[in-house]
């Protein structure tokens, strides 16, 4: 609404002032050969540090039109202040129905570029990108400066959400433009700072798995990134899906050796004993990590058991999860691939540390195949 009326000020504006500057040039002769070196002595200097290339002539027009209309740029002014405060980003519409204007791209309903009109506008086109700029700031200010609720359960944060709505206005009011610059700056303004918001999530005291919740809204950035194609962002598109793939890993990694935390645990330590330079054939003679040590270990872990403790890590995933990405199959068969990776390695340990001991994990692969394939079933 604030860019029709603008639009409308403006249009009507345009013949007024041109009007005005033509009668001015035609009554006092200005432009005439005859008058230039009259006009050259009686015009008032120009406002402008830099010596101006313009005829005297143009700069007496320029001088009248300045007094009779001197109310004009401050009242454009608070005007244009008015229209920036009605609505989000209204600065960025005021600033594209001005661009639009200097530049000629209205057509002839467009300021000629050598009218007083032109002149005024481009003047009060750099307060506007001042304050778009301005207005970018404290957006991205307020999205770094977020702070998630202590009761956070996870979801879309609202930083995120906000981002949304910024990018999806500014392209609305950038349909009917050509000037894209001022706006890729400030998108990407906006992208690095919720990039940084979420990231600063490490540091948050909330009640649910903190890298669930960033991969969660580094997804959901990156699937909306992906419906707006939007050039200037490809980078941070790239940038959040690769986020988003690390810090799932960093989950997966987290959580995969819980079901078989006492089995996890004894292989990290024959892999630590391995590093410091023990034999693979002499491992099973060091008291820790004896034949007899890891089969009490194995059988703590029936096959019976190893599907409750999948049951279990499936009710916690689905916990720290939000409905709204429905990633949950995802993760789950990340988690799948992650358990039968840890299963092998258990398994390669085993043959090369206790070969020919006669010992075994009490379930096999297919078993674990089956253990994930009755839980994604049944849920």
């Amino acid at each position: 609404v604030s860019q029709q009326v603008l639009e409308q000020v403006l249009s009507e504006l345009q013949p007024l002032c041109t009007s005005e500057q033509q009668f001015l040039q035609e009554f006092f002769c200005l432009g005439c050969d005859s008058v230039e070196l009259e006009v050259r002595v009686s015009t008032v200097p120009s406002p402008d540090p830099f010596p101006s290339l313009a005829h005297p002539w143009e700069e007496a027009t320029t001088q009248l039109l300045s007094e009779i209309f001197s109310c004009l740029e401050p009242e454009l002014r608070a005007f244009l202040d008015v229209c920036s405060k009605v609505q989000p980003l209204g600065c960025l519409q005021v600033l594209v129905t001005l661009s639009d204007s200097v530049l000629g791209t209205w057509g002839p309903s467009s300021a000629p570029p050598s009218s007083f009109l032109h002149t005024l506008l481009g003047n009060v086109l750099l307060l506007a990108k001042s304050n778009f700029n301005k207005c970018i700031g404290t957006l991205c200010k307020e999205m770094e400066e977020a702070k998630p609720a202590s009761r956070t359960r996870g979801g879309i944060l609202p930083c995120v959400s906000r981002f949304q709505e910024l990018v999806a206005l500014s392209e609305e009011v950038l349909q009917t433009s050509q000037r894209r610059g001022e706006l890729d700056r400030a998108q990407l303004r906006l992208a690095s700072s919720v990039f940084s918001s979420i990231s600063s999530l490490s540091s948050a005291n909330l009640k649910v798995n903190t890298d669930m919740v960033m991969m969660e809204n580094f997804h959901h950035i990156h699937n909306f990134l992906c419906q707006r194609n939007i050039p200037c962002l490809e980078g941070k598109k790239r940038e959040a899906k690769q986020r988003c793939r690390e810090h799932m890993e960093k989950y997966i990694t987290t959580y995969v050796g819980q079901p078989l935390e006492s089995l996890k645990n004894f292989f990290e330590g024959v892999k630590a004993r391995l590093a410091q330079g023990v034999k693979e054939e002499e491992l099973s003679f060091q008291l820790a990590y004896s034949k007899q040590e890891l089969r009490k270990v194995i059988e703590k872990y029936p096959g019976k058991e190893v599907k409750r403790a999948l049951e279990t890590l499936y009710r916690t995933i689905h916990k720290h999860l939000s409905p709204e990405e429905n990633l949950l199959p995802v993760v789950w068969q990340a988690m799948e691939q992650g358990f039968i990776q840890q299963y092998r390695e258990f398994e390669e340990l085993i043959q090369r540390c206790y070969a020919g001991a006669g010992i075994a994990l009490d379930f096999t692969m297919e078993d674990l195949l089956s253990y994930f394939n009755s839980i994604t079933m049944a849920n």
